[in-house]
């Protein structure tokens, strides 16, 4: 409909579609400025009713404050995985409310977010990564607010937290914030796009940012395939360009001429206009005062005139015919298939590429993966369109096979593409099936009608990304959608998947060719290769289809009762807010909770299962985790097919434990726990798979710690945990194991148990006693004592300790250093330990904003620049962190303590009104609601596997800060954190890039610190007693 004079062009409260089960209102507004603005009011966020003259709460804050806290966090996103750590951290997530009368306490965040539909393929050539440049300098201060960190220092005061990244095609800029703080967040946010200031002194210090987040993936074998595809390209294309940018890209403009600063403002003038913003604002106001508050801070935005940037494309992204291997920083072997299909976003009700995606990305028997796991040649194989930018874009769509091959299967590259062929060949004779169709449109409904929440930062930058490619009556169900089958369409995508269409890339550390080139910005080696013509027609048209392959079954796992339990069961109000438990023997102990939250037709059962003497040393380690990968190895098929039903499974071993998980829509979960279970007991490994196996554990270890940040967590653990099986002494004893050894451990292995487990969601008690039989009907194993159970001891630095441990990067080609500045502080015992975390925690809150700022914005010593607490097996500690390709570990280290040590004046300086903010922010943080079963099942799941079993921990936490005050938080810096305390016990983990010296480091340490014989040490090291329960034994 429209406005009127309001400010507005148009105003629409009923063109989202939304799932039955959203609670939440929507409203589509456009500004005569042409910005186009999704409100979201969520009731949630004010449970019981907004606070009196709550609108009016930004108008007595002051305009500006000028605290000095940091700029913006604007990463870009980081396309690589962080490897899990081996330590069992806080969850620092909200309880659940506890009693009825005690719901108003649990609240949700507000949040907001901004797109642009502008992005690096507009970055002009003389000056790449311009665009991501842009979105880094409007965090560095604005016409009304031009302090740098005015924006993340009110953000940070509030219990708020922000981000942007750059994409191809557009720019996203978000944020979360408590919820009475919205207008003021808003208010400061939008002056991003309205009266940026962009320094030239703030520019010459955030290029060398840019430089650095460029370092972290310098060495990432998956961007630099990324950036090898871009070189490659053709001469013109839009994908031919360098989108990270770096210091030499940046700087290299300026020298010919090119005066950035006019650049960048060209850009932004040109772009960042109405026309081309879609904002997305997540408030538990009514939607007419977030109405308002738009139209009053948004108005100011540019009407502009230019429209979207388009890329007229003639002719392909690659030349046909080539193969280009590429030397891998990882052991690794993949080989990449890419074929480009046209830009399908218009097709989006039918979303043919993800027919496709499902059937050549398919795990089950009959697949291309099935196929090339039994012959032996990959493990793993992942198809379809990915959500980068480079890959959906208006220009094309870009179809991506990836295999993780064997060595065997990096001989057999060329048989691989021919079965690959084989399989498309298959699917043109059989033409398109509706039922598969149909089974995809069923799940895409399903997921939309019951899709869990996510947190409101993340929902807010979705929906404003979604805003920019579909109409606005999609901007929810655009992404599950399959409206309409179309066989036609189908065929026509399938036309695409010819030879001459497709580029091949291999990644390997096995890389050798004569002919080697070098990618410019990377560095990376790679090579250019012709394929025969003779292959490319045997391709085309093979003459067989091999008889193993063919279209999946029927999904069994398609779920088909979605009742709700709690519709329809009474429940026990002192058991609402926590589980109990439901039983207790000597075999397993299982913790119950209905849930009566969520009301979601969804369950989330977890499990962790003592295996006996799994980890009692370096072999049965090892034997136990070949175990746990070839288990899940059988087990792949079964848990595949359920996961496109949308029911998952995750099997991992934790010390002496399998961990197993199942979580999704709870129909067919106990269907699924028996089969999982039932192949769990008769499973026997066979001799060609554990070669395949043992093989990728292999390269698993052998690719570890290659990131340094990975790299010193890893050793800061290894120092601190007593049982710790060094990775290079278990890929040494790795080489001897036999399969004859594996078989005869697994009979020990089982033959006592122990199991906790949690089960969470739309499940009935007599339900969770049925897994309880399912479990002892497959494990005839004795219980194992509470004393065989593994628990880890941490270790207890003396009093005054200033330990240092120097290790050089694993990869001799990784510039980045890191130091990581470790205080242990207390183990968690007694009446005090919830206060000693509220302590922890309230000081991160106020350090952490500083510290950035400091740093990194000011001193520029690296992109990661961090603190927070540690909690280790139950014992607290505090970590500094920073990471720099610029600097030396033990220079890091100095102006991290030079730092630590100007902290008291900081805290002391902390006006009363500052200080209650942080207070107020950590304290609805700690309240916060969880947004979805997943979280608050996480959350619960920490207490159990941590035996503390207080799943109010964080509601006492926030009740521990009320008492909490200043002075407080500078006398426990001074104990813990100030030298010469006694209580100051400090380890500097101190990891070495390959253009530092460690041995000048060495000859100024103090030897009686240094960490050299680490076995030595930890020979001659106490270690903490074991904690079992906060309030007594298990």
């Amino acid at each position: 409909m429209a406005a009127g004079g309001s400010g507005l062009k148009y105003s629409s409260d009923s063109t989202v579609i939304k799932s039955p089960n959203d609670r939440r209102l929507y409203r589509v507004i456009e500004l005569h400025n042409g910005l186009v603005a999704l409100l979201v009011h969520d009731p949630q966020i004010y449970p019981d009713g907004l606070p009196q003259n709550s609108h009016l709460l930004d108008k007595i804050e002051p305009e500006a404050e000028d605290d000095e806290v940091d700029d913006g966090d604007d990463d870009k996103e980081d396309e690589d995985e962080d490897e899990e750590e081996e330590e069992e951290e806080e969850d620092d997530t909200d309880d659940e409310k506890q009693i009825e009368e005690e719901k108003a306490a649990q609240t949700k965040k507000a949040a907001a977010a901004m797109c642009v539909g502008f992005g690096s393929f507009s970055d002009p050539p003389e000056a790449q990564g311009l665009a991501h440049f842009l979105e880094h300098m409007l965090f560095m201060g604005s016409a009304e607010f031009p302090d740098e960190n005015e924006y993340d220092s009110y953000l940070s005061k509030h219990g708020g937290s922000s981000n942007a990244y750059t994409e191809a095609e557009h720019t996203c800029y978000h944020f979360e914030v408590e919820r009475e703080f919205l207008k003021g967040a808003l208010r400061r946010f939008s002056q991003f796009f309205i009266s940026p200031l962009v320094k030239l002194e703030a520019m010459e210090r955030e290029v060398l940012a840019v430089d650095s987040e460029f370092n972290q993936v310098l060495q990432n074998d998956s961007c630099r395939l990324q950036q090898l595809q871009c070189h490659t390209s053709e001469h013109g294309h839009p994908f031919n360009r360098f989108s990270w940018g770096n210091k030499k890209s940046l700087v290299d403009a300026v020298e010919k001429g090119i005066d950035l600063r006019k650049q960048i403002l060209k850009l932004y003038n040109d772009y960042y206009h109405g026309g081309l913003m879609k904002l997305v604002v997540i408030g538990g106001e009514p939607l007419d005062v977030l109405q308002q508050w738009v139209v009053e801070l948004f108005s100011d935005v540019r009407q502009g005139s230019q429209g979207k940037p388009e890329f007229k494309v003639e002719g392909p992204v690659w030349r046909a015919g080539k193969l280009y291997r590429l030397e891998a920083v990882k052991d690794v072997h993949i080989l990449e298939l890419r074929w480009t299909l046209p830009c399908l976003l218009q097709g989006y009700l039918k979303k043919p590429e993800d027919y496709l995606a499902h059937l050549l990305g398919h795990e089950g028997k009959g697949s291309l993966h099935y196929f090339l796991k039994a012959k032996g040649w990959a493990t793993s194989l992942s198809a379809g369109v990915s959500d980068d930018g480079m890959q959906r874009s208006s220009i094309a769509y870009i179809f991506s096979m990836s295999i993780h091959l064997t060595d065997s299967g990096l001989e057999k590259i060329f048989d691989i593409i021919g079965y690959v062929y084989q399989y498309l060949k298959l699917l043109r004779q059989l033409s398109p099936q509706e039922w598969i169709f149909k089974e995809l449109q069923d799940m895409g409904n399903l997921d939309f009608r019951f899709a869990e929440e996510e947190p409101q930062d993340d929902y807010a930058a979705e929906l404003a990304e979604n805003l920019l490619v579909y109409p606005p009556e999609h901007v929810i169900y655009g992404d599950y959608v399959f409206e309409f089958w179309d066989e036609e369409m189908i065929r026509k995508i399938l036309g695409f998947f010819i030879p001459e269409n497709m580029r091949i890339d291999v990644v390997s550390k096995s890389f050798k060719s004569q002919d080697v080139q070098y990618e410019p910005w990377y560095g990376s080696h790679y090579a250019e290769e012709e394929i025969s013509s003779s292959l490319i027609a045997l391709w085309k048209d093979p003459p067989e289809i091999d008889v193993s392959l063919h279209l999946p079954l029927k999904n069994e796992f398609i779920p088909c009762d979605f009742s709700i339990q709690a519709d329809n069961t009474k429940i026990d109000p002192a058991n609402e807010s926590f589980p109990i438990c439901i039983f207790e023997e000597p075999l397993m102990k299982f913790w119950y909770k209905l849930d009566s939250t969520f009301k979601l037709p969804r369950a989330n059962t977890y499990f962790r299962i003592n295996l006996k003497g799994a980890y009692l040393n370096l072999k049965s380690c090892l034997l136990t985790e070949l175990y746990i990968h070839l288990l899940k190895d059988e087990l792949n098929e079964t848990i595949y097919q359920a996961s496109v039903a949308k029911l998952e499974t995750s099997v991992a071993m934790y010390s002496d434990k399998l961990e197993l998980k199942l979580y999704g829509f709870n129909d067919k979960l106990l269907v699924l726990l028996c089969k999982v279970l039932a192949i769990a007991n008769s499973f026997l490994p066979t001799n060609d798979r554990f070669k395949f196996i043992k093989e990728n554990m292999e390269r698993t270890l052998r690719n570890s710690n290659m990131k340094p940040l990975s790299h010193s967590s890893y050793l800061r653990l290894q120092i601190l945990c007593k049982s710790f099986y060094d990775v290079e002494e278990k890929l040494s004893f790795l080489t001897d194991l036999s399969l004859s050894d594996l078989r005869a451990f697994i009979p020990e292995l089982r033959s006592q148990i122990y199991i906790e487990g949690l089960c969470h969601g739309n499940l009935l008690e007599k339900e969770v006693l049925e897994i309880s039989n399912i479990f002892k009907s497959n494990f005839s194993g004795q219980p194992m004592p509470v004393t065989m159970r593994h628990r880890e001891q941490v270790i207890c630095f003396p009093r005054g300790a200033n330990f240092v441990r120097d290790v050089t990067v694993k990869n001799n080609s990784e510039t980045n250093s890191v130091l990581e500045l470790y205080f242990q502080i207390e183990p968690e015992v007694g009446v005090e330990a919830v206060k000693l975390k509220a302590l922890i925690d309230l000081f991160d809150e106020i350090v952490e904003e500083p510290l950035f700022n400091q740093l990194r914005t000011k001193e520029q010593l690296g992109y990661v620049v961090e603190c927070s607490p540690r909690v280790t097996y139950r014992v607290y500690g505090f970590c500094f962190c920073i990471q720099s390709s610029k600097y030396s570990p033990d220079y890091l280290q100095e102006r991290t303590d030079n730092f630590i040590n100007n902290l008291e004046e900081l805290l002391g300086g902390l006006d009363d009104e500052s200080f209650e903010s942080y207070r107020s922010g950590l304290t609805a943080k700690l309240l916060e609601k969880d947004p979805s079963l997943s979280y608050e099942t996480n959350r619960l799941w920490n207490q159990i596997v941590d035996n503390r079993y207080m799943f109010d921990l964080s509601k006492k936490e926030a009740e521990e800060l009320r008492s909490i005050h200043k002075m407080d938080i500078v006398n426990w810096y001074k104990t813990y954190l100030q030298q010469p305390s006694p209580k100051c016990r400090r380890l500097a983990i101190r990891v070495w890039g390959c253009n530092t010296d460690l041995n000048e480091a060495e000859s100024k340490t103090d030897l009686s610190q240094l960490i050299k014989d680490l076995a030595a040490f930890k020979r001659s090291s106490k270690f903490q007693a074991l904690i079992w329960k906060i309030n007594g034994s298990v």
